[in-house]
């Protein structure tokens, strides 16, 4: 779930055809997320009888909490589609101050430091966590936590988390603007795994391309994934990543190179969140703060900044493109 949102062209190397057929020679068998071990008692993998306590305490806070509990609505707390394992923090009167989902994507919600450093030491031992995501303030303290042991994440991103809470005028409605098919996945997995490149460093059709195209198919399946496309090329996609009653989050928008610029990515994206806020009270989606086009794509769209967001990319010699 790392928040792929682009205005870079592709480069000659990462052509959606060079991945495409990276992706078809390659097999990479796909792994469970390994299970962290536990070292207090206060600290505890959730079972599927915790999902109601577990949704009530990340509801508090559901404008930043709503990755974990749109995964937990859509796969459950136990499930491989999670990509790793929800771990529970309680104080001692046994009450529930802490979640984390610690895994590919490390997301957690605590103020108990305790909590805090708990999960911290927990991703240094998961050897499948890859990123680490949550407001800045939250994100540094927990940085300060997991560089203890001289562990370092090889890349930092200050992001800007944006939200939209109502519809905005249309001057005309884009005909063109669906829900993806499962004809659309390859134009869809391609953009996709090179905006993660461009973002992360790392080319997921070289690390696990049978499961990112399992997981683009998945999703288009689910009806999550939205397009826009012109004479066969892609000119517009959106993932919803999350989807709650409460928020919605949007990743991996995209508009192709030679439409941007022209006010089209704006339209579209501001289309789309008017069809999602008739089912949820906000929208939100993350920007790279250095993607200056990005910004002011969102902005017109009636986007505005919220909060400030880390993403921690953790260093695993194993993903490095080489491999």
């Amino acid at each position: 779930m790392t928040p792929y949102n682009s205005t870079t062209q592709m480069t000659q190397s990462n052509s959606p055809e060079d991945w495409t057929q990276a992706m078809l020679q390659t097999t990479t068998p796909y792994r469970q997320p390994l299970l962290a071990p536990v070292s207090s008692r206060l600290i505890e993998p959730l079972r599927e009888e915790h999902k109601t306590e577990v949704l009530t305490f990340l509801a508090a806070r559901a404008e930043h909490t709503f990755v974990m509990t749109g995964w937990i609505l859509d796969n459950r707390l136990i499930s491989h589609l999670n990509r790793g394992t929800f771990y529970g923090h309680r104080n001692a009167k046994g009450q529930l101050d802490g979640v984390a989902l610690i895994g590919h994507v490390t997301l957690f919600e605590t103020n108990n430091e305790t909590a805090l450093a708990e999960f911290a030491r927990l991703t240094q031992n998961c050897q499948s966590a890859k990123t680490v995501m949550g407001e800045a303030e939250k994100v540094e303290r927990f940085l300060s936590y997991y560089k203890r042991d001289g562990q370092t994440p090889r890349l930092m991103c200050r992001e800007r988390l944006f939200e939209q809470r109502q519809q905005e005028d249309l001057e005309e409605a884009l005909p063109g603007l669906r829900l993806a098919t499962e004809a659309d996945l390859e134009l869809v997995a391609p953009v996709h795994a090179q905006m993660a490149f461009e973002e992360s460093g790392i080319n997921p059709l070289f690390v696990d391309p049978e499961g990112f195209y399992r997981r683009c198919a998945r999703r288009i399946q689910q009806k999550r994934v939205w397009v826009n496309v012109e004479n066969g090329q892609l000119i517009f996609k959106a993932d919803v990543i999350s989807d709650t009653p409460e928020v919605i989050y949007l990743e991996g928008v995209y508009v192709s190179p030679e439409k941007r610029g022209n006010g089209l990515g704006a339209r579209c994206l501001k289309q789309l969140t008017n069809a999602l806020l008739a089912s949820t009270n906000s929208v939100c989606l993350l920007v790279n703060h250095e993607n200056p086009a990005a910004n002011a794509c969102y902005q017109k769209a009636g986007y505005k900044m919220r909060d400030l967001y880390d993403t921690l990319y953790l260093g695993r010699e194993k993903d490095s493109p080489a491999h």
